[in-house]
């Protein structure tokens, strides 16, 4: 088992788009194993490549059960309304904010093996989805949030201990994950 340091808030990592992956070797499945078993120490709903310093398109789930991983995902959103839902993510420790996503999600991609893979999901896997391919591309959830929403999330991720800016101001809340960050 090999768990990795996951990157927080503020690492240029976290902004800069992954490379597609062109090779499925044994350091391919390798990374799935780290990102998986990271995943599920955190624990978490779902972890991208680069969270863990890793800059290639990658991410695990582990959502209703279901456990698994996406290489190069491509997504197609639902036409329905977003839904706002209380989201969190591993990068963010004990934070979670009220993020709008789309309530469908069907994310087509490949295996370790390189094994064409579509999978769908709704609600809080269609959730997962959006979010964890949003790391790939450089982009965070509190990108997607409104203006006045981003503002007050800024200011509990200065306060947050993990910031090193302040004293603790935030404690964590179990969220529509059931306590488990995106």
């Amino acid at each position: 088992m090999a768990i990795q340091s996951i990157r927080l808030f503020g690492d240029p990592v976290l902004r800069t788009p992954a490379a597609p992956v062109v090779d499925f070797d044994k350091e391919l499945r390798k990374l799935v194993k780290d990102l998986t078993d990271t995943m599920m120490d955190a624990p978490g709903a779902g972890l991208a490549a680069p969270q863990i310093g890793v800059g290639l398109r990658v991410f695990t789930y582990y959502v209703d059960d279901q456990l698994g991983h996406l290489i190069n995902p491509d997504l197609d959103l639902s036409a329905d309304l977003d839904e706002e839902g209380e989201e969190g993510c591993l990068s963010f420790p004990g934070l979670s904010f009220p993020t709008p996503r789309a309530i469908r999600a069907v994310a087509k991609g490949l295996d370790m093996h390189g094994e064409p893979v579509t999978l769908e999901g709704t609600d809080l896997m269609a959730r997962c989805f959006q979010h964890e391919t949003d790391h790939l591309d450089g982009i965070l959830f509190i990108d997607r949030m409104d203006s006045a929403q981003r503002k007050l999330a800024m200011k509990a991720i200065r306060e947050a201990e993990w910031s090193g800016l302040t004293p603790p101001a935030v404690k964590f809340s179990p969220h529509a994950t059931g306590g488990k960050a995106l």
